[in-house]
C-alpha cells in the first residue's frame, strides 16, 4: 500500500520552568491511501502532540523539534515554511478538534468560516464558494443549509458544531483527516452519526484518516490499524483484529481488560490500571511502562526493548516477546 504520511523517529519537547518535557519519544508510523488508523492510549501519551506535530499548530516555543521526520507524499514537513504549511493546513490536510465550540470561531458565521477556506485555497469566486459550503453542510446531513449558513457556532448544538467542524475539514477534499476525539462530548446516538458520517465521506473522498482517542469501541469499528502509544512512544502497532484478538504487549492487554463487555456477569468488576505514568521531564531508561506492569522483568527496568519484528504487521516493544526470555518468578512478577 502506497504511504500518503510517513513519520520517522519523531521527537517533541516542550521546554519549561522545570526543565525539558520530553512529550513524544522517536514514534514511527504510517499511514497509506484510503487507511484509517486509529492512536490510542491514556490521556497525556502523546496522541494530541503528534497530531499537532504534523499540522504544525504547536507553539514554539515552548514547543520544538528535536529530531525525526513527517513525510507528506514524500516531502518533509519539519522543512516546510511557514507560509507553505498554511498552503497545506486545510487543504491537503486537515484536522477536526477535540472541541468544536473552541476550535471554530464564536464571532464569524458558519458560512464564512468555510468560505474563507475555499476562496484562499481553491481560487474561487465567492458566489462559488457558497454554493460549495451549502453542498458541504448539505453532505453533512445539517438541516436547512441555506439558513444555517447565516448563523452562528452558539446557535447549533454539539452535535450540529461536530457536523460543521466535519463540513469545515472536508471542503476542499483533503488527501488527509486528523480528527482527534471526534466524538468525546457527544452522546452514544450522535457518535454513531458522526462515526458513519466520517466513514461515508470517506469513501466517497477517497482520503485517509488519523482517529485519535481513548474509546477502544470506536477503534474496533472505524480503524484498520491500531497505533498504541504510552508516555511518549509508541508500544505497540498492528491490524486492528491482530489487536483486539491477541495483544502482545501488557499495557495493550490492561487497556483492552478496562473496556465493558456484552458477556460480563454482573458480579464481575472492571479492571483497571494501577499507578501513575513515568514523568516525562525525566523519562525511565527502559520501558516506560515498568512500574505499572505486573508481568515486568529485571531487564524491563534499564532497557527499553526493540520491536518485535516477526509479524510484517504486528509489532510490540516488550521483552516477554523475546525468543530468550526467561520465565517470570511467579513469586514477585519481576522475573530473574
Amino acid at each position: 500500500m502506497e504511504n500518503v504520511l510517513e513519520v520517522k523517529n519523531l521527537q517533541i519537547s516542550f521546554k519549561t520552568f522545570f526543565g525539558e518535557v520530553e512529550a513524544v519519544r522517536g514514534i514511527t508510523f504510517s499511514v497509506g491511501k484510503k487507511e484509517t488508523v486509529a492512536i490510542v492510549g491514556e490521556s497525556g501519551c502523546g496522541k494530541s502532540v503528534t497530531a499537532g506535530g504534523i499540522m504544525q499548530l504547536l507553539p514554539m516555543p515552548p514547543a520544538f523539534f528535536k529530531g525525526g521526520e513527517i513525510l507528506f507524499n514524500g516531502e518533509n514537513l519539519l522543512e516546510k515554511s511557514e507560509k507553505q504549511m498554511q498552503g497545506i493546513r486545510g487543504n491537503k490536510i486537515s484536522m477536526v478538534f477535540q472541541d468544536p465550540m473552541t476550535s471554530l470561531n464564536p464571532t464569524m458565521k458558519i458560512g464564512y468560516q468555510i468560505v474563507e477556506g475555499l476562496m484562499k485555497h481553491n481560487k474561487m469566486s465567492r458566489e462559488a464558494a457558497i454554493k460549495k459550503s451549502v453542498e458541504m453542510l448539505e453532505l453533512v446531513a445539517v438541516p436547512q443549509p441555506e439558513k444555517r449558513i447565516n448563523q452562528y457556532p452558539h446557535e447549533f448544538s454539539g452535535g450540529m458544531r461536530q457536523r460543521v467542524m466535519i463540513a469545515l475539514a472536508m471542503a476542499c477534499n483533503p488527501q488527509l483527516l486528523i480528527a482527534d476525539e471526534p466524538t468525546t462530548a457527544l452522546d452514544v446516538t450522535v457518535q454513531a452519526q458522526i462515526l458513519e458520517l466520517m466513514k461515508k465521506l470517506q469513501n466517497q473522498l477517497g482520503m485517509s484518516i488519523i482517529l485519535i482517542t481513548h474509546d477502544l469501541g470506536i477503534v474496533a469499528d472505524m480503524s484498520d490499524r491500531v497505533v498504541v502509544m504510552y508516555a511518549g512512544q509508541i508500544l505497540e502497532v498492528g491490524l486492528t483484529h491482530e489487536i483486539f484478538a491477541s495483544p502482545k504487549h501488557p499495557y495493550t492487554r490492561k487497556l483492552l481488560a478496562s473496556v465493558p463487555r456484552l458477556d460480563m456477569n454482573r458480579e464481575e468488576r472492571l479492571h483497571s490500571i494501577e499507578g501513575t505514568p513515568p514523568d516525562l521531564y525525566a523519562p525511565p531508561k527502559g520501558c516506560s511502562f515498568y512500574d505499572r506492569c505486573s508481568e515486568a522483568m529485571k531487564i524491563c527496568k534499564d532497557n527499553m526493548p526493540g520491536f518485535d519484528e516477526r509479524s510484517r504487521t504486528h509489532q510490540s516493544r516488550c521483552w516477554l516477546n523475546h525468543p530468550m526470555a526467561q520465565k517470570r518468578n511467579s513469586m514477585n512478577g519481576r522475573g530473574i
